[in-house]
C-alpha cells in the first residue's frame, strides 16, 4: 500500500517525496481517513466550543447511528436560542420567533464539526502535505495529532486533534501564515460510544404555532450550464462544487450563490443586484476571526467573497467574476 502510494504521488504530480516521508504521509493519511469515517459511523455526545477572534460560541451535540441511518442533534448553549436536527439529508433549523410559534428552516447538509473531513482526501492530498505532529490530548483523551501544511499561500494551516482510540476528532484548529490560531473547534467534554437515546435527538424548542420558513435557508439549484457569472481564475486546488439561487434575510431578489472547496476549505461567492439609488459597494476587506471577506461592485451588481482562507484567496476569486 505504500510502495501503492508513492507510485500514485509520481503519476498524479502530488510533490515527490522520500520513503520515510512517504510513509508518514500514509500514516497520516490513514487517521485522516479515521476521523472521516467516525464521524459519522460512531455514537457521541457532547460540548464543544467554537472560536474565531475573541468571540466564542458553545454547542452541545448528540449523534446517532443506527440501522436507519445518522440523526445528530446541535444545540446552541448561548445566545439565541437554536436548535439543528439532522436526519440523514434532511436538516431542519428550530428556533423561537416570538413566546407562541417556533420557525422551522430547511438547510441543506453541510461539514460540520466533527465531520470536517470529506469522505474522499483527493482534494486534501493535492493541496496540502499530511503529517504526523507529537502526540496531544484533548477532552481528556489521548490523540493523534495531524498537521495539514499547505502547499501554496492560498490556503491556511490545519491541525487535527484525533481521539486515538476511536478516530473521532477531538479538535481541529485553524492557523494562519504566522502560526497564530486564528479559529478552533473543541470539544470540552465528549462520550464516545455507548446508548444514544432518541429522545435526545428530538427538538425542546416548541410553540403553539410552527411556521415553516423559506427564507433563508431553502435555495434553487442551478443547472451546471446556467453560466451567468462565472469565477474565470479560481486560486489552484480551487473548484466550483455547486451554484443556486438563495434569498437572503432583507433581499427583495434572489441572491446567486456559487460555492469553491479545494477538499477542505470552502469559499462562497453571493452575486446580487445593486438597485440604482443605493450607493456600491466600495472593493475592499475585512476579517471575522478565520473568515476573510471581500467586496467589489461590477455591472451594478455586488460580489461577496468570503471563506476561511487568506485574504489573497478571497480577493483574487473577487477580481476574476464575470458576467459570461
Amino acid at each position: 500500500m505504500r510502495a501503492l502510494f508513492l507510485a500514485v504521488a509520481v503519476l498524479t504530480g502530488i510533490p515527490c517525496v522520500s520513503q520515510a516521508d512517504g510513509v508518514q504521509q500514509t500514516d497520516a493519511l490513514d487517521w485522516l481517513k479515521k476521523a472521516a469515517t467516525a464521524a459519522h459511523q460512531l455514537n457521541y455526545s457532547g460540548t464543544y466550543i467554537y472560536q474565531h477572534g475573541d468571540h466564542v460560541e458553545t454547542s452541545r451535540i448528540a449523534h446517532l447511528r443506527n440501522e436507519s441511518g445518522e440523526h445528530e442533534k446541535i444545540e446552541a448553549m448561548d445566545g439565541s436560542p437554536r436548535e439543528v436536527i439532522r436526519n440523514n439529508d434532511e436538516v431542519l433549523c428550530f428556533k423561537p420567533d416570538n413566546n407562541t410559534s417556533v420557525v422551522v428552516e430547511k438547510r441543506r447538509v453541510e461539514q460540520s464539526f466533527p465531520a470536517l473531513l470529506p469522505r474522499q482526501l483527493g482534494g486534501i492530498i493535492g493541496n496540502y502535505r499530511v503529517q504526523l505532529s507529537e502526540p496531544g490530548r484533548a477532552a481528556g483523551h489521548a490523540c493523534q495529532v495531524v498537521i495539514l501544511e499547505p502547499r501554496d499561500q492560498y490556503r491556511y494551516r490545519h491541525k487535527l486533534w484525533i481521539d486515538r482510540a476511536t478516530g473521532l476528532l477531538l479538535k481541529a484548529a485553524t492557523l494562519n501564515e504566522k502560526n497564530d490560531v486564528i479559529g478552533q473547534f473543541a470539544f470540552t467534554q465528549i462520550a464516545i460510544g455507548g446508548q444514544i437515546e432518541r429522545d435526545s435527538i428530538k427538538p425542546k424548542i416548541s410553540g403553539k404555532k410552527v411556521i415553516i420558513s423559506s427564507e433563508p435557508a431553502i435555495a434553487t439549484e442551478l443547472q451546471q450550464n446556467d453560466h451567468t457569472w462565472v469565477v474565470k481564475q479560481p486560486p489552484p486546488g480551487f473548484t466550483q462544487v455547486t451554484v443556486m439561487k438563495r434569498m437572503m434575510p432583507g433581499k427583495d431578489v434572489p441572491v446567486k450563490h456559487l460555492v469553491f472547496s479545494d477538499g477542505l476549505a470552502a469559499i462562497s461567492v453571493f452575486v446580487e443586484p445593486v438597485a440604482a439609488e443605493m450607493n456600491p459597494a466600495v472593493a475592499g476587506a475585512t476579517q471575522h476571526g478565520a473568515t476573510q471577506i471581500y467586496m467589489r461592485t461590477i455591472e451594478d451588481h455586488k460580489i461577496t467573497v468570503l471563506g476561511e482562507v487568506p485574504a489573497i484567496t478571497v480577493k483574487q476569486i473577487a477580481n476574476s467574476v464575470s458576467r459570461n
